[in-house]
């Protein structure tokens, strides 16, 4: 993997912080070169996803979080436009229905795993279980856990609880052949707003717009301590997080890209080979076939 792609990463070997990691990097690229590389890097994918769709020894886990608007959505539509949809999942995490309350906060999250040969996508996941619920911890309540009734009981221990869940839960996960990639889409706080603001003048966009996203801007320093916590006590060396700089979407489309072909590179897939058996019944077929 290329130097400024590397510098994105965070395994748990030092500590992130938030305040020093660039939202506008771009390493080197402007906009023209970061778009022919991007079709280099996707292409690549879209070789290794079918030895790994073959192959069926591995899955492939994508996590995005964000605050609103750093652009998960288009990260996913222009990175994996190349991938056959055959072997690709997409999921979006909202609100808990009435029924996901009624299992604990990883179940809906379990049943929508990748199985082996195909990459899933999960747009927001179980982080937001220690990210939004964190900053508005009464929504913590609404999973009916015994023993944290009241807000108040909802402290540094029971954080630290569910982030042992959590890593307990990507450590299974990746001891039985998913591999896991979490990326941050770390946007400024500046071009967050005027994110915002096109949503309003573009008429294309208004849909996209919520009066609540807004709102949440206001609690923007609490946001970032979670985001930091989280990724502080869930990088691990098999399951690291990417901080990737969103203030211009072109880069981070491709250090996305560039870093997911790099894993699957890094898995050394190949296709399935037959034994003697399976080879004769392909000659005895070509035979038949020829003799039409």
């Amino acid at each position: 993997m290329k130097n400024e792609f590397k510098e994105l990463i965070v395994q748990g070997d030092k500590k992130f912080s938030i305040k020093g990691a660039k939202t506008d990097f771009t390493g080197g690229y402007n906009k023209e070169k970061a778009k022919d590389a991007l079709v280099q890097a996707k292409i690549k994918i879209s070789n290794l996803q079918e030895k790994l769709y073959a192959s069926a020894t591995h899955s492939l886990l994508i996590i995005f979080q964000a605050m609103d608007a750093a652009g998960k959505d288009s990260a996913i539509e222009h990175v994996m436009s190349g991938l056959n949809p055959q072997g690709c999942q997409v999921f979006s995490f909202k609100v808990p229905t009435s029924e996901e309350y009624k299992h604990d906060f990883l179940w809906r999250h379990f049943k929508a795993l990748p199985e082996r040969g195909r990459i899933g996508i999960h747009n927001r996941s179980h982080y937001e279980n220690v990210l939004v619920c964190k900053v508005h911890p009464e929504y913590i309540l609404s999973e009916n856990i015994p023993g944290f009734d009241e807000v108040k009981k909802i402290n540094k221990d029971f954080w630290k609880q569910r982030y042992q869940s959590i890593r307990n839960f990507e450590e299974h996960l990746t001891a039985n052949g998913t591999v896991i990639l979490k990326f941050f889409l770390n946007v400024s706080k500046d071009e967050q707003k005027q994110r915002f603001l096109d949503r309003v003048e573009d008429p294309a966009k208004n849909w996209k717009f919520s009066l609540g996203d807004v709102k949440e801007r206001a609690l923007w320093d609490k946001y970032m301590k979670a985001y930091e916590d989280a990724i502080n006590e869930t990088s691990t060396k098999n399951a690291p997080w990417h901080i990737i700089p969103a203030d211009k979407k072109w880069f981070a489309r491709l250090a996305i890209s560039e870093i997911i072909a790099d894993k699957l590179e890094s898995l050394n897939l190949k296709f399935p080979v037959l034994d003697k058996a399976e080879r004769d019944k392909l000659l005895e077929t070509k035979t038949l076939l020829l003799s039409e």
